[in-house]
């Protein structure tokens, strides 16, 4: 009697939970739908040095207009020799190839972001270091990791083109939004140098500047660079037409100290898309401090922050500012509206990150991982 009931009391409690099956196979639909439209932080971990305590090891994504919410982890690639994850150097993205590249110590991957699969990793001699790719989405000038040269770069393929080999300490890379110069920054010199893209070769220089190259922005029309100096709180102007040195700003009522990482009291520059500002890191005071982006230059707030800022972003409205210890702050209140973080609840700091707008799981526009000008661009 009992075994013949069996059947009918597993087909009974089947029954019932067919209505909540389907509504959690709903959801999910929903969900990987919804991962694949919309506007979205992608952030590369280890994005400081190689420490895991800053989001572990992957590609976090972050949904922009649900408050910055976790959205999931890609697995990621590029490890040391010994197995454990590699520093990620850089971040950025070709429309379309439909893809993300991250630069680490050692090597480049390329990641799909409809498959979210690695399509390859390839080793480079020298290394690598923070890299740009063309507005068309084709080429990849790849820094070495602070040796004398750039690899040219085929985004497709990985495969070297080309080489500019003229440099002291390679690091930051900025391809202008015109697609005829490439920006190198050399921790090295005292000098930017421009590259010209038809030939891969370098023709002019801005400077000289007070100090090595770190890190730096421009203006959409490529007439101003924003330049982090070696011992500078603070950052300096040049002009890309005429190579000059413009201006030396110092952030007023803040000492100078000793900072845990980079070696230089500001790290991390941004413009903010309308051009009006410029947000600046301060790395021994932890905050991140505010000026006008157009002569004298003048400084107009400071904000402090959770740990030290190493970097930089902006989102493309021109609403969220991203410094690398975690922040979320609106722009135009400058408060701090939330904190980034994993699927574990922990907090998520980050130098490499990209905003990225997916329709279906195809890019249809990106940012860049330097807070740059966006006046009069698509």
């Amino acid at each position: 009697m009992k075994v013949h009931l069996l059947p009918l009391l597993v087909s009974l409690i089947f029954a019932a939970l067919m209505p909540f099956l389907q509504e959690k196979e709903i959801i999910q639909q929903v969900d990987v739908q919804q991962s694949n439209t919309g506007h979205f932080l992608y952030v590369a971990t280890p994005g400081i040095r190689d420490y895991l305590g800053y989001g572990g090891h992957g590609l976090l994504v972050f949904d922009i207009d649900n408050n910055h919410s976790f959205v999931k982890r890609i697995e990621t690639a590029g490890l040391h020799p010994d197995g454990t994850p590699s520093n990620v150097k850089g971040i950025d993205v070709s429309i379309p190839l439909n893809s993300v590249f991250i630069s680490t110590l050692e090597g480049l991957q390329r990641i799909d972001l409809n498959s979210e699969k690695i399509i390859w990793e390839i080793p480079f001699e020298g290394g690598c270091d923070r890299m740009s790719i063309s507005p068309d989405g084709l080429t990849m000038y790849l820094p070495s990791l602070e040796k004398d040269f750039w690899n040219v770069v085929n985004c497709e393929d990985g495969k070297i083109i080309g080489k500019i080999k003229v440099f002291t300490r390679a690091h930051n890379t900025i391809y202008g939004p015109s697609g005829k110069r490439v920006y190198m920054g050399d921790i090295g010199t005292p000098f930017l140098n421009v590259a010209e893209t038809k030939s891969h070769s370098l023709v002019s220089q801005v400077g000289p500047f007070s100090g090595g190259i770190r890190p730096f922005t421009i203006s959409s029309d490529e007439s101003r660079v924003f330049v982090n100096v070696n011992d500078l709180l603070g950052f300096e102007v040049g002009d890309l037409n005429t190579g000059k040195k413009l201006a030396s700003i110092k952030v007023e009522g803040w000492d100078k100290g000793s900072v845990r990482r980079h070696g230089n009291p500001s790290h991390g520059i941004g413009l903010t898309p309308d051009e009006n500002e410029i947000w600046l890191s301060d790395g021994y005071n932890m905050r991140v401090h505010v000026f006008s982006a157009e002569p004298p230059y003048q400084q107009l707030t400071t904000i402090p922050l959770q740990d030290m800022p190493g970097w930089i972003n902006i989102s493309l409205d021109g609403k969220y500012v991203y410094p690398s210890s975690g922040e979320v702050i609106e722009a135009r209140t400058r408060e701090i509206l939330t904190y980034l973080k994993d699927e574990h609840h922990n907090y998520v700091a980050s130098e490499k990150m990209i905003e990225i707008h997916l329709r279906e799981g195809q890019i249809v526009k990106a940012g860049d991982q330097f807070a740059m000008g966006y006046v009069n661009l698509p």
